[in-house]
């Protein structure tokens, strides 16, 4: 959360605030699924679970999310909430992608399959890289977003787009369709979030859905990106 009205970060009075702010901007009287968009240890977990409390109480949050959470914090606050009877977090929003994995894998994504925690990836596409449109230096030109992809293709990135390249001439499917559709196949994700910025871009996203990837196929690509 941006700072602004009631303070920064999760302070409780800025959790309200900012609850109120985006009420008013989006025309509704509820948010369904609220998130505490970075963890904060200046501010006690009772506390911002107090807070949240209070807007679910009042019906104007449904259910509460957590972004960008370690494993051992997400823990222990859900572990506070079971002992408290205060909300507890249902769904984690995590980096992950084929060329991002340490921040899931591991413990956060057993912790997340053990307590049935909704996963919700951000960056499924590595910001446009896993499109396979920054394949040479002289493609990192095309976009804002370019300047970070060097060292993508100096690291591993180069032999993910390699992995993507076959599966794709084996199945027709997008490179794009091909990484999240691999996202989909992780164990503990529920839906990967990618950014569309065109018509013809969510066309071309919505396949994804109903592409099935061999296990043949995801071994290829997770053994790429690992």
């Amino acid at each position: 959360m941006m700072p602004g009205e009631g303070g920064e970060k999760l302070a409780p009075a800025r959790i309200v605030a900012a609850a109120e702010a985006s009420l008013k901007r989006l025309g509704t009287d509820r948010i369904d699924l609220y998130y505490a968009h970075q963890d904060d240890d200046t501010v006690p977990q009772e506390a911002v679970l107090e807070a949240f409390g209070t807007l679910i109480d009042a019906g104007k949050v449904r259910v509460l999310g957590a972004s960008n959470f370690h494993a051992a914090r997400l823990k222990s606050a859900v572990d506070l909430a079971k002992a408290s009877d205060l909300p507890r977090y249902h769904v984690l929003q995590p980096e992950y992608n084929l060329v991002s994995r340490h921040k899931f894998e591991g413990e956060l994504q057993d912790y997340c399959v053990t307590e049935n925690i909704g996963v919700l990836p951000y960056y499924g596409l590595a910001s446009g890289f896993l499109t396979g449109k920054y394949r040479t230096k002289d493609d990192l030109s095309q976009s804002v977003r370019g300047g970070r992809m060097g060292d993508l293709l100096e690291g591993k990135g180069a032999a993910v787009l390699a992995a993507m390249d076959q599966v794709a001439d084996e199945t027709g499917a997008t490179h794009a369709q091909i990484a999240l559709a691999w996202l989909m196949a992780q164990e503990g994700v529920t839906a990967p979030i990618a950014s569309a910025t065109s018509v013809k871009q969510l066309e071309d996203l919505l396949p994804a859905m109903e592409l099935e990837l061999s296990k043949d196929q995801l071994e290829r690509l997770t053994d790429a990106g690992a």
